[in-house]
């Protein structure tokens, strides 16, 4: 899909502001795939004066026809991104924020990161990401320099910091959101009763990512290049994101390396206890790999409700919610229901 001309001409003047350029030409504007949730143009740009001159390669994002509700919109996925660069999460850094003025909707300007985040090539194709315990370390250390961000903060004021605990704050969203749909899930309701039981205190709120996975991150043939998708990101228990990089269902198939398809849970702890001077718990984080399942269950009936519904007509859309019986099995593998 090519960018309109009308957007074509009102971007190159948001740039050449923004960049303080005496001109700035768009020579490529492309819909890159994917993004069920945001859409994603990469942009080639030649600018003439100002800081940045030369050619700019970069990426927009902005919303997409709809959304999941709980996603945060371009200006607070934005003030994130900053604050994760400032915190020395490997991320495209994030350049200018343009409101509706522009495009008729938000959206922000990051650099371009090189490399692929297909998920199904990544955990297959060994000339990405150099050697693959050395990276699974790597992105340990990544959501420990993440997780050092705790609130308050100021510029993540938008953030709520959550009155139930993390865990029982995502059991009654879940169970709100069955409640109100129109099929009866009994498996995932089976599965969330046992997230209700089992809920662990969470001392200590950090920044997580919520959608750290592979498939969110970005490689090229000597190692990690960016850390993407920031928009489910929120204040909740550490042991999320790891339980959410570790879970079955976000393995690609490569069930033997437990760590995000990738590599070792050893080598993610190492990498994680690094920079962050802790150990991890692998049975607390188990906890968090159901609750993976389980979340991810009803974000794929949302996804499927967005097409059924006939809202946003989409094949990939249809295709996310034939997930649900395979994340129910699993849940009921790993909370005792097979045998109940």
């Amino acid at each position: 899909m090519t960018m309109r001309e009308e957007h074509r001409r009102a971007l190159e003047s948001f740039l050449s502001t923004k960049a303080e350029a005496r001109e700035v030409r768009l020579v490529d504007a492309r819909l890159l795939s994917g993004g069920a949730i945001q859409e994603n143009w990469l942009l080639t740009a030649v600018v003439s004066g100002g800081p940045h001159e030369g050619v700019l390669e970069c990426v927009l994002r902005s919303d997409a026809a709809s959304g999941v509700s709980v996603s945060h919109d371009r200006a607070q996925e934005f003030a994130l991104l900053r604050e994760a660069f400032r915190a020395g999460v490997t991320v495209p850094e994030p350049l200018w924020l343009g409101d509706g003025s522009v495009l008729g909707r938000a959206f922000f300007v990051m650099r371009k990161a090189r490399g692929t985040a297909a998920g199904h090539r990544i955990v297959k194709d060994l000339g990405l990401g150099g050697d693959r315990e050395a990276l699974t370390e790597r992105l340990g250390a990544e959501l420990a320099r993440l997780h050092a961000i705790r609130p308050p903060m100021e510029a993540l004021s938008f953030l709520p910091v959550p009155a139930l605990s993390p865990a029982l704050r995502g059991v009654k969203e879940f169970q709100s959101f069955l409640d109100g749909h129109h099929t009866a899930f009994p498996a995932l309701e089976w599965g969330i009763r046992w997230l209700e039981r089992h809920a662990p205190r969470t001392p200590e709120l950090v920044l997580t990512h919520r959608d750290f996975r592979t498939g969110n991150y970005m490689l090229d043939e000597a190692g990690l290049t960016a850390v993407l998708d920031w928009e489910f990101a929120a204040w909740s228990d550490p042991l999320e994101d790891l339980g959410w990089f570790c879970a079955r269902c976000w393995r690609f198939g490569q069930f033997d390396k437990e760590a995000g398809g990738i590599g070792s849970r050893e080598a993610l702890a190492r990498g994680y206890a690094r920079v962050s001077g802790r150990t991890l718990d692998w049975e607390a984080v188990r906890y968090w790999e159901v609750f993976a399942h389980a979340r991810w269950a009803v974000i794929a009936l949302q996804q499927g409700e967005r097409h059924v519904s006939g809202r946003e007509p989409s094949l990939e859309l249809a295709l996310t919610a034939h997930v649900v019986p395979e994340l129910e099995l699993e849940l009921l593998s790993m909370t005792g229901g097979r045998n109940a």
